[in-house]
């Protein structure tokens, strides 16, 4: 693929000598290289495959147009994991939180739609903040039955995701983006309440950054339910040298046992208003493969044994 060239030098970090019983497959979401999906950039998965990735994040939405049986076909071809969540046109009011029954009830059928077109795309997992909507932050005391009536719609659609043959992954987000799970221990809370075996977690060590004081209890308190890492440094950028406690991170890992998922996660910083458009007003991804290189070659290091 032809990308823009980087017009910053990323930073170089050893990797550090640390050891993970946690197997991961590493992947990374497309918004390190572009800003939609279509049928037109179903190459990218031939291109990640050739970086040394095994997954591809994609996101979708109701400003995405692609054929899921073609997606399907390409990640085959290339050996390619995919996993897919809401990250573009998702409205506000398809919210499986809100205080409206009925914004509940159109949630419920949003996000059953994305999920629909995932497991016909052949993803292996719908993830994201599914169970509210990122940028709707309620200054508030929560009422009492917000919490459980969240918990029975992502038992829903779990179930649908089941049925679909793919798993729901949710992620705790900061307090600047959502004010139901900011923690490992809400989002346990409510996986426990939402009571169903198809529902998992992923952390996402930039959200954790304002979040939790401890990166290796927050694996612990999440391990029985832990699916993967979305990877980035505090300011999203490559891992590595940044606020991120790798070392304190990779030692939980290392007592977690199993397989999981590892994503690099940023915007790419060259795509004209792209990044700015997502809240990322600095130069850290001017290049997806350079980001992707580099990233891995840290996060291996973190990983080997």
């Amino acid at each position: 693929m032809n990308h823009h060239k980087p017009n910053l030098e990323l930073p170089h970090f050893p990797p550090m000598p640390y050891h993970s019983a946690m197997r991961f497959t590493f992947g990374a979401h497309i918004y390190l290289w572009i800003d939609r999906w279509s049928d037109q950039t179903v190459q990218l998965l031939d291109h990640a495959a050739g970086l040394g990735l095994q997954c591809l994040e994609i996101a979708i939405g109701d400003d995405v147009s692609f054929t899921p049986r073609l997606t399907r076909q390409r990640a085959e071809a290339a050996g390619m994991e995919c996993t897919m969540g809401p990250g573009s046109a998702w409205p506000m009011e398809c919210d499986i939180s809100d205080d409206s029954p009925a914004n509940r009830k159109l949630g419920l059928e949003w996000h059953c739609r994305q999920i629909d077109v995932a497991g016909e795309a052949g993803a292996i997992a719908y993830c994201g903040a599914i169970y509210a909507h990122p940028g709707r932050v309620m200054r508030r005391v929560p009422p009492a039955d917000e919490l459980p009536r969240t918990a029975e719609n992502l038992h829903v659609l779990a179930e649908h995701c089941r049925r679909a043959g793919l798993k729901l992954v949710i992620e705790p987000m900061s307090h600047f983006r959502t004010h139901l799970v900011n923690t490992p221990q809400q989002v346990m809370r409510l996986t426990e309440l939402a009571d169903h075996a198809n529902l998992y977690v992923l952390l996402d060590t930039y959200h954790m950054v304002t979040e939790v004081r401890n990166f290796a209890d927050a694996v612990r308190v999440v391990s029985p339910k832990l699916w993967g890492i979305h990877a980035c440094e505090n300011d999203r950028g490559v891992p590595g040298g940044g606020l991120v406690p790798w070392d304190a991170l990779f030692a939980a890992l290392h007592e977690v046992p199993g397989q999981g998922h590892m994503l690099l996660e940023t915007y790419n910083s060259s795509l004209g208003d792209f990044a700015p458009s997502r809240g990322m007003f600095h130069n850290v991804c001017p290049d997806g493969d350079a980001f992707v290189r580099q990233g891995l070659q840290f996060l291996r290091g973190c990983q080997r044994s």
